[in-house]
């Protein structure tokens, strides 16, 4: 699969001398689905900025569909759509005539079906006469992503869409972006929703403090990173976590007073593993009654990510 996006190597000093972004390189491929996980201030916006011609990398390059971001400006950006955490709309003008002139600003003609089609997409047919300042937010958000679609863009930025969303319009979004994939247009989201990247992406980059910690196959990062835990409802107490051959001492915890008995382990180790640790557990004359396991989401990667990064920066 072809690149549509390639970030070399950019960063981004401030006046003030904060360095917001340091020496990011990244490739987006065409037609996927990236997230781009990271604290508050971790540097998501400013490098979205940045491609978006909004805000000038202090070094290094883009490139969108093969054009520079700042000798090609023009046919960079026509290929781009933004949708921008702020609601800013014009209060006073209707729903179709905004995302009409949204279109007519990219040197895009005249299209009502196109139009109309965005608008039917986003549930907001109903409302294009009605001034914006009428809706709710949760329709200014579906109007922001009408704009961004309006002059039909390549590669569409999404930075946290569905903030301030209920449920159920969060579900309408993700079932939108995996339409808008279908039809080829590359998505790249910035989210505090980690269920929205565990959803919907197919891969994942986490930034933190203006450098790329990691960029991952949803998938396999999940499996690489990924923890599952043994819970066994023993049936007498432990004062302490056993000694077991070949389990490695802090794999093992207790919980509820030393009547459970936790075991943490790599996903390797589902198959052959755990039948050795249970008859390890066996012929120490540890018994149980019940068990259950549980496995790390997506957010505990990426909490366990950051912490990491915070701790080598400081070390």
């Amino acid at each position: 699969m072809s690149d549509i996006l390639t970030v070399d190597a950019v960063s981004k000093t401030y006046a003030s001398g904060l360095k917001a972004l340091e020496h990011i390189d990244l490739n987006i491929r065409r037609g996927e689905i990236f997230a781009l996980l990271g604290p508050n201030g971790a540097g998501k916006t400013t490098l979205i900025s940045i491609i978006c011609g909004i805000v000038n990398a202090s070094g290094g390059s883009v490139h969108v569909g093969g054009h520079d971001i700042v000798r090609d400006w023009r046919a960079a950006r026509e290929m781009i759509g933004l949708v921008p955490q702020e609601l800013t709309t014009d209060a006073f003008e209707t729903v179709l005539a905004t995302v009409t002139y949204s279109r007519g600003l990219f040197g895009k003609p005249a299209n009502p079906a196109h139009v109309e089609r965005v608008l039917r997409s986003l549930s907001l047919w109903e409302k294009r006469s009605s001034k914006i300042m009428t809706l709710s937010g949760g329709m200014k958000r579906r109007l922001l992503i009408a704009k961004a679609l309006s002059h039909e863009p390549q590669v569409l930025f999404l930075d946290e869409p569905t903030a301030g969303v209920d449920v159920t319009l969060r579900r309408d979004m993700w079932a939108l972006v995996s339409e808008l994939r279908q039809t080829g247009v590359t998505v790249i989201l910035t989210t505090h929703y980690i269920e929205e990247a565990e959803e919907m992406a197919d891969r994942i980059g986490v930034i933190n403090k203006g450098r790329l910690i990691l960029v991952e196959e949803k998938a396999a990062l999940m499996h690489k990173l990924g923890r599952k835990q043994l819970t066994l409802a023993l049936q007498q107490p432990l004062d302490a976590p056993p000694a077991l051959p070949g389990v490695p001492s802090n794999a093992l915890s207790l919980a509820k007073d030393g009547h459970e008995l936790v075991y943490t382990y790599d996903r390797d180790l589902e198959q052959a593993g755990m039948a050795g640790f249970l008859q390890a557990l066996d012929q120490a004359g540890i018994h149980f009654k019940d068990l259950h396991t549980t496995q790390s989401s997506l957010e505990d990667i990426f909490v366990s990510l950051v912490q990491g990064s915070a701790e080598g920066a400081a070390a």
